[in-house]
Formats: structure tokens, sequence, C-alpha cells
């Protein structure tokens, strides 16, 4: 009887200090931010649905860490997601048709919305010069009569 009294307070005693323990790691976390994001067209402003919006936390000095979390926009072009610790975030959007946006961005408030304005794929240039004019590296080339 005596043993299982003393294997229960110890019970109560190390579940009370584990109850501690996770309210401690908590407030430790610091303030937190719900983050709203809307992605749209740059030239006529209509929303881009499934677009990937990818999360990467940063250090202070500016290097990105390992890991990230990536959130769909919906039809109208928006995500959320709720608990980001304030600091600083890497924000990268992508979706097909449209240029890849990145910036960074400093999360300090306790909402935050984080508009983006995709932009239609520039031109592209080769460092060979003129791209159309140049032989394909499997052509073969003409064949040439002789002449009599």
């Amino acid at each position: 009887m005596r043993k299982s009294v003393v294997l229960l307070t110890a019970a109560v005693i190390v579940l009370g200090l584990g109850l501690v323990g996770s309210a401690t790691a908590q407030e430790d976390e610091g303030p937190m931010s719900d983050l709203r994001f809307v992605v749209v067209k740059d030239y006529n402003g209509k929303p881009v649905r499934n677009a990937a919006v990818v999360l990467h936390p940063v250090s202070r000095k500016g290097k990105q860490a390992r890991g990230g979390l990536e959130l769909k926009t919906d039809n109208d072009g928006r995500t959320n997601i709720d608990g980001i610790p304030y600091g600083p975030l890497r924000v990268q959007v992508l979706a097909p048709g449209f240029q890849t946006f990145g910036a960074d961005y400093e999360i300090n408030k306790p909402e935050l919305e984080i508009t983006v304005q995709l932009k239609r794929p520039g031109a592209q240039y080769s460092a060979y010069g003129n791209a159309g004019d140049a032989k394909k590296a499997d052509e073969k080339p003409a064949e040439q009569k002789p002449q009599p």
C-alpha cells in the first residue's frame, strides 16, 4: 500500500512538472502572427488560383533555414496561415505562366496581409546571339551537289 502511494505521488509530481515545462515552452516562443496572402496578376488584378506560396524561416543574418511550408491559393487567389512567429520570413510565390516572386518580410504584427502581383515571363535572351539563325546541333548540313 505504501509503495503505491509513493508511486502515485511521484507520478503526480512528474506530471505537474511536465505541465509547467510545456507552459513555459509556449511562453518562450514569443508573439505569433496570422498571415494572409493575396496573389493577383499584375496586368489586370485578377486572382491567381492554385499558386504555391512557400514560406522559409530566415536567420537574423539573412540565411535561409532548412525546411519550409507550402500553401496553395484558392479560386480568389487567397491563402492564410496562423501562428507564424515574429521575425524575418522569406516568401516565394510560384505559378505556371508567371515569373517566380520572392521577397523577405519582417513579421512584426499580430495580423499581416501580403499582396503579391505576379508578372508574365519576360523575353528570353541567349548569350550565343540570335538563336533563331543558329542550326541545331543534331541537324546535318545540307548536301551540296558537285558543280560540273
